[in-house]
Parts: structure tokens; C-alpha cells; sequence
């Protein structure tokens, strides 16, 4: 394969469409294309990703990423059956053990009015990414560096974001110890999955009852290139008291 294959990502403006009712206009195509070219070209001296492949990148970390947060993409906020999109500002998100920055950054070059935070335990990756940020002029995403139960007991960041991300991060029931420490009564966490099983779901289960959250739904679909298995997991944070939830 020759650099400008590698370097060259597939738009696929008809598939975005008929999955997600939404597409990138034309500078977040460029901001797509710019991250690609980064993330191949950090992966020479960084651990980044595997997926390098273009089809496979668009795929498995920008399609992937977005899908989690569909309901949240333009188009579909401001449908009749799911406009309840907070208006205030700012409306935060955290992605825990964001990485090489997914899926928080295609989140927040496609939802440039939510405000994301992209947490990584390693200094590596973070110091990655905070060149990434300026040379793609993403303004509404920050870094931050340290361990998700670390940081959750910080008062500033302890029930301070009305969604959270979760991505190949560990176990279901994992994943939600660390997200829901960080959401205000009545967020959203997104946990990324491939395959799904009932075993799974009773841990889950019997884990949030305990850390103060509900299993919202699970979302069951395959990707469109490659129709890979994958669910998404969607917990939501025990409103003790009357707050306007995300859906």
C-alpha cells in the first residue's frame, strides 16, 4: 500500500446518511481527514491504533465513535421524539480512557457545542493529543491526565458532566464504576461494546444498583462496512431529585 492510499479517507456520505440521518459537512470531512493523518502518522513512534486501514478507520473509529451518540447528532436532537438536548451551555462530556482520542473526537468535531474532556491515565497520550487539538482547531475539547477514580473525587470533576464515553476500557460492570462518579443526577453513560451476553448484563446489573445508577437500554447493531457485532450500553445516572435527563 503507498502513502496515498494511507493517507486518503473513504467519505461515505450515503452510508452516514442511511445510518445515522446526519453527515460531516465539509470542514468537519477536513477535520476527519487532518485526525486520520495524525493518528497514522503518530502511530510511527506511539502504540496509537491498529486500525490504519482507511475503510477501516472511517469504520471502527469514526462511525463506530458516532454512533454511540446518534441521538445526540443535529438532525436526530431535534427530531419530535428526542428534543429534550439540554439548550443551556455548556453541555459536558468526559471520555474516560480516551486513548488516541476515541470516541471523543469525532464526538466533539461533530457536536461542536458540547464541551468534551478526554481522560487518559497515560502522559504519552495525552501529550499526543494536545497537539492534536490545535492542529485540527478544536476548541470546545480539553485533556486532562490521571486515573478515572482518581480524578472522579475531585470536587470540580465529581458529578460534574451530563454524559460520559466508555470505550474498550474493561468490563461492563468496570466501566460503569468509573462513569457514574463522574455524571450529575440524571447523565448518560455510553458504554461501547462488541458482543453483548446475558452473564454480562446480570454483572452490570447487580454493579450500578450499587454505585447509584440504572441500565437504561442496550442497543444492538453491526457496522456497515465490515457487519461486525456491536452493542452500546446506556446507563443513567438515579435522578434523586426533579432534572431535566439526556436522552
Amino acid at each position: 500500500m503507498n502513502q496515498t492510499e494511507i493517507m486518503m479517507l473513504p467519505q461515505m456520505n450515503e452510508l452516514w446518511q442511511k445510518t445515522l440521518n446526519w453527515e460531516p459537512d465539509e470542514s468537519q470531512q477536513q477535520q476527519f481527514q487532518r485526525l486520520y493523518e495524525l493518528i497514522v502518522e503518530g502511530n510511527r513512534s506511539l502504540n496509537l491504533t491498529r486500525i490504519t486501514e482507511p475503510v477501516e478507520f472511517w469504520e471502527k473509529h469514526l462511525w463506530d465513535s458516532l454512533r454511540g451518540i446518534a441521538r445526540l447528532l443535529p438532525v436526530n436532537r431535534n427530531s419530535a421524539e428526542n428534543n429534550d438536548f439540554p439548550a443551556e451551555s455548556p453541555f459536558k462530556a468526559i471520555d474516560i480512557g480516551t486513548g488516541a482520542g476515541f470516541p471523543g473526537l469525532p464526538i466533539a468535531i461533530a457536536l461542536p457545542d458540547l464541551s468534551v474532556t478526554l481522560l487518559d491515565s497515560t502522559r504519552k497520550k495525552i501529550t499526543f493529543l494536545e497537539t492534536v487539538l490545535p492542529s485540527l482547531g478544536i476548541k470546545n475539547a480539553t485533556t486532562l491526565l490521571g486515573r478515572s477514580d482518581e480524578i472522579a473525587r475531585q470536587p470540580q470533576h465529581r458529578q460534574a458532566y451530563d454524559i460520559a464515553f466508555l470505550r474498550a476500557v474493561g468490563a461492563a460492570s468496570l466501566c460503569a464504576k468509573y462513569a457514574l462518579p463522574f455524571l450529575k443526577n440524571g447523565g448518560l453513560a455510553v458504554l461501547y461494546r462488541g458482543n453483548w451476553t446475558v452473564e454480562e448484563e446480570e454483572e452490570l446489573q447487580s454493579a450500578i444498583e450499587r454505585l447509584g445508577g440504572t441500565l437504561e437500554s442496550v442497543e444492538s447493531f453491526t457496522t456497515p462496512a465490515s457487519q461486525g457485532a456491536r452493542h452500546c450500553v446506556y446507563l443513567r445516572k438515579t435522578v434523586q431529585q426533579f432534572d431535566r435527563p439526556i436522552r
